[in-house]
């Protein structure tokens, strides 16, 4: 069981670049968004990656996360599915 999880934590495990990745993908979609529907659903967009990025951040500051850690951390949480696409 424990060499499942092993296995299972690797496969989601998310690193810097890939988090880079991700967030590129992020402003080039919320440019397609603000060409195609204004900046209200821009806004909203962003709004929601925001707060996901606050929330991450508040969650790691809570437990163990200090400085320029936890904000690796929580970039990392908000954009590090960049390594699935």
């Amino acid at each position: 069981m424990q060499e499942e999880r092993h296995v299972l934590r690797e496969a989601l495990r998310s690193d810097l670049p890939a988090a880079h990745l991700g967030l590129g993908v992020t402003v080039i979609a919320l440019i397609v968004i603000a060409s195609f529907s204004g900046p209200r659903w821009t806004l909203i967009v962003a709004g929601s990656f925001t707060a996901w990025f606050v929330l991450a951040l508040m969650v790691i500051r809570i437990g163990d996360g200090r400085g320029w850690d936890a904000i690796r951390r929580a970039y990392i949480a908000t954009f590090g599915w960049g390594q699935w696409i």
